[in-house]
């Protein structure tokens, strides 16, 4: 008989039974040989502090936070990462030996290694970014792309406060359009990236103009219901180079993997057919 305790990990949301996480690590669970188990958990927010602090308790080693606790999970950890504070949410959480919470968010790393991977000529230094959205997937493609050096973001929401709010939050590389001027941000735009939910099965059309799409431009969707959105089919009709985001959702998961279970998972094909339940 081992007394050796099996490390269990998760993804706490509400709803939950959407994530596509559990089918991703399990594989990578299984493939790895590791004996450890990833459990999809549907959280109310008025449970969380409970629930994250028993966890540890449980045999967990960390888990995966995503709507609607990102950010309240800040409030409940002992450390907090420099990324994951900027951002203003967190969706990793390590439960170290000593007892410590730790709050890290690896989304903006999984969207620039999702387009460095799948777009290898994207350089986000050769002109401006345009991002449809202001929601908290947002905020961490901003604060991945001003690490990567694009010159400037032009940002655009259905409700124009939001977009005001990130770019007082974010600086002078931020520049503000209204909605139903949404397609001239696209005017030269070296990145285009739609990090709002239209588009997503449920969700109303992406329905701005895409006149203004260079073909030099490299156009991504965070939405991955459907994957091949029609957003990244009408970018492709312009001669654009397309993403889409099943790769960040990968992407975002390999570090967290890493950090519980001590390996470093590969991300190749045969992961995405996993994660799309082929």
């Amino acid at each position: 008989m081992s007394d050796v305790k099996i490390p269990l990990a998760g993804v706490i949301g509400s709803p939950i039974s959407h994530s596509r996480s559990p089918a991703l690590h399990q594989h990578w669970l299984r493939t790895m040989g590791i004996k450890g188990y990833y459990i999809p958990m549907d959280v109310a927010q008025a449970d969380l502090p409970e629930v994250i602090r028993m966890m540890p308790k449980m045999g967990f080693v960390g888990c995966n936070v995503t709507i609607p606790h990102k950010e309240a999970v800040l409030d409940l950890a002992d450390l907090v990462t420099d990324r994951a504070a900027l951002i203003g949410a967190a969706n990793t959480l390590i439960f170290r030996a000593d007892g410590k919470i730790h709050a890290d968010n690896t989304d903006g790393y999984g969207f620039i290694q999702n387009l460095r991977e799948s777009a290898p000529d994207w350089d986000p230094r050769t002109g401006p970014a345009a991002i449809f959205g202001a929601g908290g997937a947002a905020r961490a493609v901003i604060t991945s792309l001003i690490d990567a050096g694009v010159p400037e973001i032009r940002l655009t929401n259905r409700t124009r406060a939001r977009s005001e709010s990130l770019r007082a939050e974010f600086g002078a590389k931020i520049v503000v359009y209204d909605w139903v001027k949404a397609g001239n941000t696209l005017d030269d735009a070296a990145t285009v990236v739609n990090a709002s939910s239209l588009g997503m099965v449920g969700k109303p059309d992406f329905r701005v103009p895409l006149d203004g799409l260079s073909p030099d431009a490299v156009v991504t969707d965070l939405v991955y219901t459907p994957l091949d959105t029609t957003f990244l089919q009408r970018a492709r009709a312009f001669g654009a180079t397309t993403v889409d985001g099943l790769g960040m959702l990968i992407y975002q998961a390999a570090p967290a993997f890493e950090r519980w279970f001590g390996l470093r998972p590969e991300v190749d094909e045969r992961t995405r057919e996993v994660v799309l339940g082929q």
